[in-house]
């Protein structure tokens, strides 16, 4: 059984997928390593998964649909009804979630400032 303190670190595969969006970048914020586009985090690593902001109706039907999805909670924080944490057993299995990534992504970067 791998514990969390055995368990790889995602960055580099999370890096991998959401750095290749125009424009995005990435920066520790609260000791989370966040992502963003136009200045506003889309996803950040917290925990064992990774916190994504979609449209609310996306995050509900992810939350109902998927057992691996479920609010996200930064630091025991509130959540969110745009905010959803996906928690995979194997860090590999994130690139499933390119599409949901892409998603947050695109939702931030039409939001207006």
């Amino acid at each position: 059984m791998t514990t969390d303190a055995q368990k790889p670190n995602c960055k580099p595969l999370i890096d991998a997928i959401v750095l290749k969006f125009p424009g995005a970048t990435t920066k520790k914020i609260n000791g989370l390593d966040a992502y963003f586009v136009k200045d506003r985090m889309f996803a950040c690593i917290n925990g064992n998964g990774v916190g994504l902001r979609v449209p609310a109706a996306m995050a509900r039907d992810l939350q109902f649909s998927r057992e691996n999805v479920s609010p996200f909670h930064p630091a025991g924080l509130p959540s969110s009804k745009e905010w959803v944490q996906i928690e995979r057993a194997d860090v590999t299995e994130y690139e499933k979630d390119a599409e949901i990534f892409l998603a947050a992504y695109d939702f931030v970067k039409s939001q207006g400032r």
